[in-house]
């Protein structure tokens, strides 16, 4: 069965990522994730176990994330619990709510948070493990436990007295089940987190952590800790000591879990936009019928930091040999049958393209060649969108060059406000193998105004982007959020089926709910732009208000097919 419908509708705020192309679904950062439903994703501080065919995705939901996905203009410090939610996929890009796994009765006042969950097989059951206290008030270790992977989970126990750990306590955590089913706490000592741990759970029945954890580094502050293992060699990566803000991601390897591990060093493509203006938040390795794929899942914290749209990131990693490649994309397809993935369409090629990841005004930006660099506040905050943006005066150039573009053609797309007056001011994109293309800066314009570069042609794998301006002192030109994309066409119907939709095309306006054909059963619903470019997916049944669908106020096309 197919139908192929076009609709009109007004809707909120932000695109769901919620895409399929034939390489696999679609994963869309810089973004408020939604479920199924529509309703956005709050999952953070977490982690996913796979159960069968089904991943079960456990996060936390705080207060303050509600309220900044309604109105995401400044970051707030509501860090008020309200459970811990449960989302289930087959592809890992379309989630059910399966509800709260954990609802807050079961945990007293106070932080909760840094949960993960493991199956003990020896009790049959389902452990949650976190930070936090009990329904009477006692804080340390958090155990719950289900016996279904969806919950209710039941409080169970609080550990304390953790004197095995320096300072008594944890500080970031994830949990880590191996290859065998054993299951470790990944965590830093608390207060100045200093020292590194791996911590093995009890055994039989995994609701205490073992007072022999192995401590297997002891240095710089770190949080943000997480561990993911790859062809034999384990990999314990943690992030700066920056509160809720990004950074790049530091990592050591061991062949055994319990070490030696190998110096720290920094995870290679995290250093350009701070590991895609995120903090480490746990791995996930997908095994898949042809490869084998690890997937970075930051936490961006925008909610508490301010550092742009959207909470969760999630970047693959390749390899070259042992060493780990951080892949910051901001949309890529992952199949997650074979395990193979790719970049997305319409990625957007620019690192730090918000001047988000640098977490404090400053004038050498992450990913940025600024020149003459000075102390004036380069990375303002005078922005678009997040807390920052790009900030000129005088006589300045601020460049990226991009290597290891596929060859092709190119969109490139900033936002900008300008006093005007310069002698010269320039969005440009050069270095491509073919012609110097530039789009001039220099008229006043003193609302956000996107400007753009159409078919930049690429040749030779590099494009070197930025703003050239020369003018006095008193001139300025503030700009955020690059983009460069591909300019090829993305697929989807294409236009020869659009048009030959004619006068079958059924309209639908503002917040109308229309019944689907097949009443009772569920159905997918593809919808596309009119130039066949794919937007969303998802699945219902019954009525649907597609109002709530996450699309501006366009006409679109939907197909509908079981």
């Amino acid at each position: 069965m197919l139908r192929i419908l076009a609709l009109a509708f007004i809707a909120v705020l932000l695109l769901t990522p919620l895409r399929t192309d034939a390489a696999g679904a679609t994963i869309d950062n810089d973004a408020f994730w939604k479920d199924q439903s529509g309703v956005p994703v709050y999952s953070q501080g977490g982690g996913i176990l796979k159960v069968g065919s089904i991943y079960y995705w456990y996060g936390v939901k705080y207060d303050g994330a509600v309220t900044y996905a309604i109105a995401p203009t400044g970051k707030n410090s509501n860090t008020t619990f309200a459970g811990v939610t449960c989302y289930s996929s087959k592809d890992l890009v379309n989630w059910k709510d399966e509800g709260l796994a954990l609802t807050p009765d079961q945990a007293g006042p106070g932080w909760f948070g840094r949960v993960g969950v493991v199956y003990n097989s020896t009790t049959k059951m389902y452990v949650l493990i976190g930070q936090g206290s009990s329904p009477d008030s006692v804080n340390g270790e958090y155990f719950a436990t289900s016996s279904t992977p969806d919950g209710a989970f039941k409080f169970s126990r609080v550990q304390t007295n953790m004197t095995f750990f320096v300072n008594g306590g944890t500080g970031d955590q994830t949990v880590f089940q191996d290859d065998d089913g054993k299951a470790y706490v990944i965590c830093s000592s608390v207060n100045g987190r200093s020292n590194l741990y791996v911590a093995p759970l009890r055994t039989s029945d995994y609701l205490a952590i073992e007072s022999t954890p192995t401590r297997i580094y002891k240095g710089a502050g770190r949080e943000g800790n997480a561990m993911f293992k790859n062809n034999g060699t384990y990999y314990f990566c943690s992030s700066d000591l920056h509160g809720w803000n990004a950074s790049h991601t530091y990592c050591m390897s061991s062949k055994s879990i319990l070490g030696t591990y190998s110096p720290e060093f920094v995870l290679d493509g995290t250093d350009a936009d701070f590991s895609h203006v995120s903090q480490t938040g746990f791995f996930l390795t997908v095994n898949g019928t042809k490869q084998s794929t690890v997937i970075f899942a930051g936490d961006r914290w925008s909610d508490f930091a301010g550092n742009g749209l959207g909470y969760n990131q999630w970047c693959p990693i390749s390899f070259n040999g042992t060493t780990p490649h951080f892949n910051s994309l901001s949309q890529w397809t992952l199949d997650a049958t074979t395990g193979e993935w790719s970049v997305g369409k319409q990625n957007n090629y620019v690192l730090n393209p918000g001047f988000e990841a640098d977490r404090v005004s400053q004038s050498t930006l992450a990913g940025w060649t600024v020149s003459p660099a000075d102390t004036l506040s380069i990375n303002s905050t005078s922005h678009r969108t997040g807390r920052f943006g790009l900030y000129l005066t005088g006589t300045k150039i601020a460049t990226q060059a991009i290597t290891g573009i596929p060859n092709g053609t190119y969109d490139l797309t900033a936002w900008v406000r300008s006093s005007g007056g310069q002698t010269s001011c320039q969005l440009f994109a050069n270095g491509t193998g073919g012609s110097d293309l530039a789009t001039p800066l220099n008229a006043a314009m003193s609302g956000w105004t996107e400007k753009s570069i159409k078919g930049i042609k690429v040749t030779n794998e590099t494009v070197k982007v930025g703003i050239i301006s020369s003018g006095a002192a008193s001139n300025w030109v503030n700009v955020d959020d690059f983009k460069l994309t591909s300019a090829a066409t993305t697929g989807g119907l294409g236009h020869a089926a659009l048009a030959a939709l004619g006068s079958s095309a059924i309209k639908v306006h503002g917040g109308t709910s229309f019944a689907l054909p097949v009443q009772g059963r569920e159905v997918r619903l593809d919808v596309f732009a009119l130039d066949g470019r794919p937007l969303t997916s998802f699945l219902a049944k019954d009525r649907v208000t597609l109002r709530d669908r996450g699309l501006a106020e366009s006409i679109y096309v939907v197909r509908i097919s079981d």
